[in-house]
């Protein structure tokens, strides 16, 4: 049977003992892809401090969790599983449209002592008030993934590369030492990804960080709208969607791809036979000595208002979540970047990596997450990121005079589109 709640000294005693649960008690989860097959890597040694809870982790899809977690929200959360996987800048859709959909984990011992284990960043979209509603998981520090060999044929050193402006002048340096190989590309088209890992580093987003005002026209914004299209301009960035970035990696036909620290097994699966010749620096920055530091995803995990079995569910979070054997594990079996801010300590993040050219490159990365800025997807993502891809694709192909009137242009969208005052 399962237990009653607790209180939270005696519920905390047995749970570190293992020994909460009378008999076996099933928890379930769903997640997606490679974030679902990390967190079945963590079963093992989770079973082996809690025997009496078993966890089955459903892998179903990235838009299905989305998708039925909405509709089950909108049904009083009837059919939803203990545990779900929420995107980070998807996750106030939820706290917004339903915010009783989801437990408020510092009723099941979610303290102020474990929130201080996660950078800030991570915990802005999940907490209202005093409460939380999903706990950090995975997240996505901003690396540049260079090619060893075509900066060395170059002559360019990526630690002399501190700004934007040097990323520009080592892009022509490359490109001319290494004939149809371009310095970096984005998907212009598709995706806001560069705008959003630029924006963040200066501080700016679509939304402020409080999530009461459209801020995408905000200097810094515009100044990172501006940097990119001066980028290609200069073509040091040209136009290519996932698959062909891949394509290109493989072909030897690019020298640098920027993108979340996750990238690294994108990489490394992807081109197994490139094994050394890539490396990892921090980003550049609008000057010298500036912020080096952004994110580009990264999840989370909640437990169901509906939920029968919450207190198996908390302590299943709490280990893979807290804890840097539970983050670890995943880091090793599926290159899931922690949250936690201790995991920078951990033996396997230190180790040189011979993929990496024995760079420690998780080391370096995970060192950036104290340092990046917190961002708000609010309730209204959806309807601000596709305004924005829109008047990216307009600007760059010449549509608007200046970043400036591109992006205010963008806000005005976002203000009709979501009744939020634009940010004076």
């Amino acid at each position: 049977m399962r237990l009653k709640l607790l209180g939270a000294t005696t519920l905390a005693a047995m749970l570190a003992s293992g020994s909460a649960f009378a008999e076996q008690t099933t928890i379930t989860v769903w997640s997606w892809n490679v974030a679902a097959s990390a967190l079945k890597s963590t079963l093992e040694g989770f079973n082996k401090k809690y025997p009496d809870i078993k966890v089955d982790v459903q892998d179903i899809g990235n838009p299905q969790v989305f998708d039925k977690m909405l509709a089950a929200c909108a049904a009083g959360g009837d059919g939803l599983p203990d545990i779900m996987s929420i995107e980070n800048h998807k996750a106030e859709i939820f706290w917004n449209r339903y915010p009783d959909c989801m437990t408020d984990l510092t009723k099941l011992g979610y303290n102020a002592d474990i929130k201080k284990l996660f950078p800030d960043f991570k915990r802005t979209e999940l907490e209202v008030g005093d409460a939380a509603y999903a706990m950090p998981w995975d997240s996505g520090p901003v690396a540049m993934f260079y090619r060893r060999d075509l900066y060395e044929k170059a002559g360019i050193d990526p630690a002399t590369i501190k700004t934007w402006d040097d990323f520009i002048a080592a892009g022509k340096k490359v490109s001319a030492a290494n004939p149809g190989v371009v310095m970096s590309q984005a998907d212009f088209n598709g995706d806001s990804e560069w705008f959003r890992m630029l924006a963040n580093e200066q501080g700016c987003g679509y939304f402020s960080t409080d999530g009461q005002n459209i801020s995408i026209s905000q200097p810094a914004c515009v100044a990172a709208l501006d940097k990119i299209k001066a980028m290609k301009d200069a073509g040091t960035l040209t136009a290519a969607n996932w698959d062909e970035k891949i394509q290109s990696n493989t072909a030897n036909k690019v020298a640098t791809q920027m993108y979340g620290g996750w990238y690294e097994g994108t990489l490394r699966s992807t081109s197994p036979d490139l094994s050394g010749k890539w490396g990892v620096y921090l980003m550049p920055s609008m000057t010298a000595d500036g912020q080096h530091a952004a994110n580009l995803g990264g999840s989370s995990l909640a437990i169901a208002s509906s939920s029968k079995n919450k207190e198996a569910a908390w302590t299943y979070l709490n280990y893979v979540l807290s804890t840097n054997e539970g983050q670890v594990t995943m880091l090793k079996s599926f290159g899931l970047v922690p949250s936690l801010l201790s995991a920078v300590q951990d033996p396997f993040v230190n180790e040189p990596l011979p993929y990496w050219g024995g760079q420690k490159v998780w080391a370096d990365i995970l060192a950036t997450l104290p340092k990046i800025n917190p961002g708000r997807g609010t309730q209204y993502w959806g309807d601000a990121d596709p305004i924005y891809r829109a008047v990216q694709t307009k600007y760059l192909a010449g549509g608007y005079p200046n970043g400036k009137a591109a992006l205010d242009d963008a806000a005005q969208q976002i203000a009709s589109a979501t009744g939020l005052p634009i940010a004076k």
